[in-house]
């Protein structure tokens, strides 16, 4: 640990992530008024799995109709966990906060006839703007410096410690209200901007008595080429598959949902991009998806005329549904002065049990950043007394420097290793069983065990330990619900249970740590089946 003095600040609001949910969370709360403070692990514009990108978003023209049939399709797709209400809200602030981000500068492509087509964004022009406004909202920004422990009292969450990765080190910022927005996590998967992204988010919230929500929705793989970090894979939708001797798995057009992963179970598999076969259609998905291609020009493979080999990488719960479980419509937890924004939050009452990546995770960002922001800032400027007067206490226990009982190192990259060994492997995590999935986590569970030695005193050491403490609660929660949920829903699925059981058309609530909880969540009439009439 630095035996340098800990930065000592103070805010209204701190936000924890420097995505886009925490970039609109920091924004939405200075515009109430608050005091703000944003603490990311990276670089607030650069970090996380949005800015390498682009993304589509949800955006529908304020049509009741459109928007009902829309709204009304989701709903079914969503294995029917989803709130028709909650989608329209959704739409509803996308619309207005796209015209904003038009305002702030973004260059939106027009149509022929000059109307601005906010169905797109182009992760690092994005989040370059957001960086930008943040900023000019008044938002003090703190770039790497990720937090590492929640503070709290009989009160509810104060603010947060943490390290800075710049000079080693500590920060504390006292906060009546803080938006968990640090992202879910992809277990170091590899994928694009996902690095960061580790769950240790869901852990402090957790250690405070949080509930989280969804986590058996979280079988969501993307595609890659073997060498490559992008899993943008709408492209391969213009592929042919071949095995490694040649053979043609299949052609062009969308992949059945279980196509990858059981050809990948079998042998290597290869794609080239041939059906985009004229010059025009190639320059068109290139200027599209652009980072898609840098890769593979990089190895020197025209992929319209030459295979490259793919693999498929986890996303876990960026790209899966669960989350902390949120209680109120400004995305309130249920712990007082806590709020969840973006993937660090459940997404069930948008997506249901399917997956939200592409569109809808983005709008939720918009969304959810907004709303917490707000939310937080309400609560927060409400309070009688000051973050500062309260005694806080921080609430950090597992792979902590100085927590700890026994006197043995933890050994962080096994450690990951061996999570990544629970997680990654199709025939455990993709075609689940319940023998499998019960095997797996009894490992899980033996590894958490041995988070309980020293933390190597690094800078990186303690973050890296930190992280793996998020990733294997996250893998426990992820097969705790998901040996809980006996059937096939969405995301989820257990080989004994093919069929979805209309009596299980609930969330899983889950809690605890050391000893996990598990109960269902009944929805109401209103929330089920109902569809909403707006006027």
């Amino acid at each position: 640990m630095s035996s340098a003095p800990i930065n000592q600040m103070e805010a209204d609001v701190l936000v924890l992530g420097g995505g886009p949910a925490g970039a609109w969370a920091a924004w939405s709360a200075a515009k109430q008024g608050a005091k703000v403070i944003l603490a990311d692990k990276g670089y607030l514009g650069s970090s996380g799995a949005t800015a390498p990108g682009g993304t589509n978003l949800l955006y529908l023209p304020p049509d009741r109709e459109l928007r009902e049939k829309a709204v009304q399709q989701r709903y079914r797709e969503s294995g029917y966990l989803a709130e028709p209400e909650w989608i329209h809200r959704v739409l509803d602030q996308v619309y207005e906060s796209l015209v904003l981000v038009e305002g702030w500068g973004y260059p939106f492509r027009r149509d022929e006839d000059g109307v601005p087509l906010r169905d797109h964004l182009q992760g690092p022009e994005y989040m370059k703007l957001m960086r930008r406004q943040v900023s000019r909202a008044g938002v003090r920004i703190l770039d790497q410096s990720p937090a590492l422990e929640l503070l709290v009292d009989e009160h509810g969450v104060g603010g947060a410690r943490g390290i800075s990765r710049l000079d080693g080190g500590e920060w504390e910022v006292r906060a009546n209200a803080v938006v968990i927005a640090t992202g879910g996590c992809a277990f170091l998967s590899k994928g694009l901007g996902c690095n960061v992204l580790t769950g240790e988010g869901l852990l402090m919230a957790t250690e405070l008595g949080a509930e989280l929500s969804g986590m058996e929705f979280t079988r969501q793989y993307a595609p890659s080429a073997a060498f490559s970090t992008v899993t943008r894979g709408r492209l391969l939708n213009w592929a042919t598959y071949t095995s490694e001797e040649g053979t043609v798995l299949q052609g062009g057009g969308p992949r059945a949902g279980d196509f990858l992963p059981t050809m990948l179970s079998k042998g290597p598999v290869y794609a080239v991009l041939n059906h985009a076969d004229t010059e025009e259609k190639q320059q068109i998905l290139r200027k599209s998806h652009a980072i898609f291609f840098l890769p593979l020009d990089r190895a020197g493979i025209d992929p319209f005329t030459q295979r490259f080999p793919l693999t498929l990488r986890y996303e876990g719960t960026v790209r899966g549904t669960g989350g902390i479980r949120l209680t109120n419509d400004e995305c309130a937890s249920t712990v007082p002065g806590l709020y969840a924004a973006g993937d660090a939050a459940t997404r069930e009452r948008v997506t249901g049990a399917k997956s939200g990546g592409g569109a809808f995770n983005a709008s939720w960002a918009i969304s959810s950043g907004t709303w917490s922001g707000a939310g937080a800032a309400r609560f927060s400027l409400a309070q009688e007394r000051s973050a500062a007067s309260r005694k806080l206490q921080p609430a950090g226990r597992y792979g902590l420097a100085g927590r700890n009982q026994s006197p043995e190192e933890i050994d962080s990259a096994a450690l990951v290793k061996a999570v990544q060994q629970e997680v990654f492997p199709l025939d455990i995590n993709y075609f689940r069983s319940e023998p499998v999935l019960r095997q797996s986590l009894e490992r899980l569970h033996r590894l958490w065990a041995g988070m309980q030695g020293t933390v190597q005193p690094t800078v990186q050491g303690r973050l890296r330990t930190r992280e793996v403490a998020g990733m294997i609660a996250t893998a426990r929660w992820m097969y705790t619900a998901a040996l809980e949920r006996k059937e096939t829903r969405g995301l989820h699925m257990l080989q004994e249970y093919p069929t979805t059981d209309t009596a299980q058309q609930h969330r899983l609530i889950i809690s605890g740590i050391d000893h996990i909880r598990i109960h269902a969540e009944q929805l109401t009439e209103q929330q089920l089946g109902q569809e909403v009439v707006r006027g």
